[in-house]
């Protein structure tokens, strides 16, 4: 029988908090089900468990550790102060302080929230990614010739679609100008400008350190998108139930993928996860072209864990209850190595 643990589940919150906060009102709300799902699983596996929010004051997770003394911290604080780039410094501070933890460490998730690293890096091992460019904000707004409409173009390092939507989707250079000084000025960010690449977009979970199982594929899917129209998964398809409903976007399983791609898809999934430093779980975002022509968009180092979000679903559907994947990362967590 496995050991039951004591577990401190870290969140993050958008205003300040108090070491015993009550957040019986949030957890009820769909902006907290990965906590409020989480929790639960901890609980009905017998685990010992307390959570705190954070917002920007470290003593009070200083103050927790000491109190409560956790074997593990569930590591779900992907913000501190509103700022998403400080996931890593939130890894490292844990790391430093040789408590154990999920998911992945400080290097994975700083390669993998800088799009521009991450592609360098897979391009540098041959793995296919759409050609590319930054523009740092202060400078001259300038298309490379070499870099072909149509052009996507995104903040350079933001999560979950944040600053997508259709206008970020350009043919010219006027386009491509407006869109880059709007996300530069809205979104306070550096700019990614790449090539837009048709084709089937695809969902991959891993869960694992070093020996890695693949989950089934997942895909968001179009039915009502014209075919001359491009298929981006924008802030509003991902998260705007009625934008979803309007133009028939789906999240389901990958069908009709041969044998041999789901295959190569898999094994290039892997190198992925390990090329990026990825610990404890990922989801990664590709596109499949019509010529079975495999591209990385991004990665996802710790994704959200809701049990209705891709990652719970793809474990579903690999026979892994929504208690034992949570299991399997926190005993991940407790297994890894952190240098």
């Amino acid at each position: 029988m496995k050991k039951k643990l004591k577990i401190l589940a870290l969140f993050d919150a958008i205003r300040p908090t108090g070491i015993e906060e009550d957040l019986t009102a949030e957890l009820k709300t769909d902006d907290w089900k990965t906590e409020a799902g989480v929790l639960a699983a901890l609980r009905e596996l017998g685990h010992a468990v307390e959570h705190l929010a954070l917002f920007d004051d470290l003593d009070l997770l200083r103050q927790k550790i000491a109190g409560f003394a956790p074997d593990l911290i569930f590591n779900l604080a992907d913000q501190f102060r509103n700022n998403r780039a400080f996931d890593q410094n939130i890894a490292s501070f844990l790391a430093l302080n040789g408590i154990p933890f999920t998911g992945c460490g400080p290097t994975g998730l700083m390669l993998c929230k800088h799009k521009a690293i991450s592609k360098k890096i897979l391009s540098y091992h041959r793995i296919h990614t759409p050609a590319f460019v930054t523009l740092p904000r202060g400078r001259r707004i300038a298309r490379p010739k070499q870099l072909r409409f149509p052009i996507l173009i995104k903040p350079l390092k933001e999560e979950s679609s944040i600053g997508i939507s259709q206008a970020s989707f350009v043919e010219t250079d006027e386009e491509f100008r407006e869109r880059v000084a709007f996300i530069h000025e809205k979104y306070d960010n550096d700019v990614i400008a790449e090539e837009y690449i048709d084709g089937r977009e695809l969902y991959v979970s891993i869960l694992g350190n070093r020996r890695l199982q693949v989950l089934p594929i997942r895909e968001l899917v179009f039915r009502e998108v014209p075919p001359d129209e491009p298929k981006i998964a924008t802030y509003k398809a991902k998260w705007d139930e009625e934008y979803r409903r309007r133009w028939g976007l789906q999240n389901q399983d990958a069908v009709g993928l041969e044998p041999g791609v789901v295959r190569q898809i898999e094994a290039v999934c892997r190198r992925i996860y390990h090329l990026l430093t990825i610990d404890g779980y990922a989801r990664l975002d590709l596109r499949l072209t019509p010529d079975n022509t495999l591209h990385f968009i991004e990665a996802n180092p710790n994704p959200m864990l809701a049990p209705d979000e891709d990652f719970a679903l793809s474990a579903l559907k690999a026979g892994i209850s929504y208690p034992q994947l949570i299991d399997r990362i926190a005993r991940l967590g407790l297994a890894t190595t952190r240098e």
